[in-house]
């Protein structure tokens, strides 16, 4: 962090490696897919110009985290409603029906569940990773995600294995 903060850009990029998945996580859980990968970059360049305000180095994955939450909220206030191309027109890149329902699923759930889930099932971070990026307790991200994935199993019509 203190080399970050002098400006030194590999430090920020190892920064930016350790805490790039958690970030796409909150914002994905929020934003359109396809607009998560800008919106990513755009919150590690308002943290980069406001490193200086950060006050406690070891809450830097939180303050990333409100940083992404306000983006993603400056982004859904200001965009304009736009429409999909219909299944038939869209390139073979577009994800299959399956996965954006199930994204539309997770963005559904209260913020505590759609964010940890999102970065297990979509980044693929482990529970320790998530507590030790965000800031939460490793009991708190295991009950977030076991709730989140009950309510999500509950929202697509999965019963619950016994």
């Amino acid at each position: 962090m203190a080399k970050a903060r002098a400006g030194d850009r590999a430090a920020f990029g190892k920064l930016h490696n350790i805490y790039a998945r958690m970030v796409h996580g909150v914002l994905i859980s929020r934003v359109p897919p396809h607009e998560a990968d800008d919106l990513t970059q755009d919150v590690f360049l308002t943290a980069l110009q406001r490193l200086n305000q950060l006050k406690d180095d070891n809450a830097f994955g939180p303050w990333l985290a409100a940083i992404a939450r306000r983006r993603s909220i400056d982004f859904l206030r200001q965009r304009k409603e736009t429409s999909e191309l219909p299944e038939e027109l869209a390139g073979k890149s577009r994800p299959k029906a399956e996965v954006m329902e199930a994204l539309r699923a997770i963005q559904s759930l209260p913020e505590a569940y759609r964010e940890t889930l999102a970065m297990r099932l979509v980044e693929g971070m482990t529970g320790p990773e998530i507590a030790a990026r965000t800031g939460l307790t490793p009991g708190s991200v295991r009950v977030n995600l076991h709730r989140g994935m009950k309510l999500l199993r509950s929202n697509l019509g999965v019963e619950e294995e016994s």
